[in-house]
């Protein structure tokens, strides 16, 4: 009988590496089918939490936050475009994107797993920054992926043109950070184990082994 396994998985659509860590982990999965049973739960982190972000282009935007050469980091931003390449993410805009608040997206995120669509959101929302280029901040933008993940436009521009689910947002944001959350994707299993950064599926596949096999003492 397959074990159930929750995990949290706190990250940011502005983060390639949470898209990569999420292929990873169907990667994973995809050994684990008669083993595991996932529970996903997708939370929230904000790379740039400034509400007045003034959209601008990414490299020298990184190349400021992390102190690198622009040829450095056209090497990193190369690398990935080889691992999610690997992986069959479609990272075509991953260096021509510009930067961008993604708290409103966190919140449609909440309203969505409501009507459980959270990842089928997540996969769309991934696919409109890296893939097109698309600015996630945009109602627009919003909405066409909201339609493209099979849910409600009419019900989520409700939820955008409100304040909706914001205090949920910010309190589940204050929480991760609070517990130590400083980067992502941070895996958090069975609301217990923490497995930071996007591991290599065999990292996963032990680490769930273990959680699955694992039966708590009465």
């Amino acid at each position: 009988m397959r074990k159930t396994v929750r995990i949290d998985l706190v990250s940011d659509i502005a983060c390639p590496w949470c898209a990569i860590g999420y292929a990873r982990l169907q990667r994973a999965l995809a050994e684990l089918t008669d083993e595991v049973e996932i529970e996903l739960h997708w939370r929230p982190f904000e790379l740039n939490p400034d509400p007045a972000l003034q959209p601008e282009p990414i490299l020298p935007a990184l190349c400021r936050k992390y102190g690198m050469a622009e040829a450095e980091m056209r090497a990193n931003q190369q690398h990935l475009l080889q691992i999610a390449g690997g992986l069959g993410l479609d990272f075509r805009a991953l260096e021509n994107r510009l930067t961008c608040n993604t708290f409103d997206a966190h919140r449609l995120l909440h309203w969505a797993a409501l009507q459980n669509g959270q990842t089928a959101l997540k996969l769309q929302l991934f696919d409109a920054y890296f893939g097109d280029g698309l600015q996630i901040s945009e109602q627009a933008v919003l909405l066409a992926c909201v339609e493209k993940a099979g849910l409600d436009p009419l019900a989520a521009a409700t939820v955008l043109n409100s304040d909706q689910f914001a205090a949920e947002v910010r309190q589940e944001q204050q929480w991760y950070l609070q517990a130590g959350i400083q980067s992502v994707p941070a895996f958090i299993i069975n609301q217990q184990y923490l497995v930071s950064g996007a591991q290599e599926p065999a990292v996963l596949v032990n680490t769930l082994r273990q959680v699955g096999a694992y039966e708590p003492q009465r």
